[in-house]
């Protein structure tokens, strides 16, 4: 659209929404303040299906939203969905209460790592569920109705993305319980409370609380990058190993025990002359001509004895999976 176009469409809009006279609305000759119209509206016209309109809707003051949402829901429920009427109600809803999601986001501040802006953003998507599920008919204001609807949907995103390991939620509300009765019970003992000290106040069973401690554990993990070493007043200092360089690593020798154990019966069951063999060969690293000359028979002998105990060594020690 060039720049021509778009200031031809912004005259347009201009002439068909004229701005309230100080004559007050309609020609009434009322003062506009007096009669609570708010300075952002401006009279109706066609394409608002007979709504006001608001030039900034995120300026509106409170006490004013209120007002002009009962109007607006009123009117959005006999508009066709779809229509630019329709569409004009719904989005100017939604500005007009913002503040309200802005509100209760502010309760979740603390927990959001300072990115409010993710907050609010979720915060949103609850007042539109709630916009389009409010009716007049239901006789409550629409703030007690939405609020629950932002809360829940900021609660919704806590717990589906701030939790490091995804436990069940069930386990996520215990630990919230768990810590807001370890809260109380520091305040009343002077001390951090036992396990059968919360079981007891939560009512539950010392391994449900148990296992709620545990979960807990999965709120939030921790760096490898992080220094290990930690100073007497428990600060961890910038040098030093990490935990990365602290990791074991798997051993190769754990096979080695794996193995000698399971071939130990299997060389039991043999016989003593296959036995010697083996000792000689491989205990005594002896050569097949060496071993031949010992047991009184040929070279090529000992290797066709050497192949055939092998075999049934390690017959004995496949697994079946």
């Amino acid at each position: 659209m060039t720049a021509h176009t778009a200031r031809t469409a912004s005259a347009q809009r201009q002439e068909k929404a004229h701005p309230i006279s100080a004559d007050g609305p309609a020609g009434t000759g009322a003062d506009p303040a007096a009669a609570g119209v708010p300075a952002e509206v401006t009279e109706a016209a066609g394409e608002t299906g007979g709504l006001p309109w608001i030039e900034d809707a995120g300026r509106i003051a409170p006490g004013d939203a209120r007002e002009l949402s009962r109007l607006f829901f009123g009117r959005l429920q006999a508009l066709e969905e779809g229509t630019p009427a329709h569409q004009y109600a719904r989005n100017t809803l939604i500005e007009m209460n913002l503040s309200l999601v802005r509100f209760a986001a502010g309760r979740f501040r603390s927990r959001g790592g300072g990115d409010m802006e993710d907050i609010v953003q979720v915060g949103t998507i609850g007042l539109i569920k709630a916009i389009d599920r409010f009716e007049l008919s239901r006789e409550v204001e629409f703030t007690s109705f939405a609020v629950p609807y932002i809360t829940g949907e900021i609660k919704r995103f806590f717990r589906d993305t701030t939790w490091a390991v995804h436990v069940p939620r069930r386990l996520q509300e215990l630990r919230v319980d768990i810590a807001r009765t370890k809260e109380s019970l520091v305040t009343e003992l002077d001390r951090e409370p036992t396990v059968p000290e919360l079981a007891e106040h939560l009512g539950l069973s010392e391994d449900e609380v148990t296992e709620g401690i545990v979960a807990a554990n999965g709120y939030a993990a921790g760096s490898l990058d992080m220094p290990a070493d930690a100073s007497q007043d428990g600060r961890r200092h910038a040098s030093g190993r990490t935990f990365a360089d602290v990791l074991g690593g798997p051993d190769p020798a754990l096979e080695t025990v794996e193995n000698l154990h399971a071939l130990a019966p299997l060389l039991g069951c043999l016989d003593a002359r296959e036995r010697r063999i083996i000792d000689l060969r491989f205990g005594q690293e002896m050569t097949q001509s060496r071993i031949g000359a010992e047991l009184g028979i040929s070279q090529m002998h000992v290797s066709r004895l050497i192949s055939r105990i092998l075999r049934k060594l390690r017959s004995g020690m496949l697994v079946e999976e």
